[in-house]
């Protein structure tokens, strides 16, 4: 456990410094990711779902993921799509 009573993942991934963008090419991936972007980093548009954006929604009410509001749009820190990740690698590995 760190000084401020937080624990630390068992996972580690490395943060990719770019993101498909979603026409066979790659741009650079920012820290605060839009909606699309964020689907994007997960990857939830190249697995057949047919609602991405609302699969972002349902992870988010159930606590599994943090958002952040900024003025009316939600953004998602790139780090907390990595601890998204990590949590449910632990959940569900394979």
């Amino acid at each position: 456990m760190s000084s401020n009573g937080e624990q630390k993942a068992k996972y580690s991934f490395s943060t990719p410094a770019i993101l498909p963008d979603g026409n066979g090419g790659f741009t650079p991936c920012p820290d605060l990711l839009t909606e699309d972007e964020a689907v994007r980093f997960l990857r939830l548009d190249e697995v057949g779902i047919e609602d991405p954006a609302g699969t972002l929604r349902y992870y988010r009410k159930k606590g599994l993921l943090k958002a952040t509001q900024v003025g009316k749009c939600i953004r998602y820190r790139r780090v907390e799509l990595e601890n998204f990740l990590a949590k449910i690698t632990e959940e569900n590995p394979r």
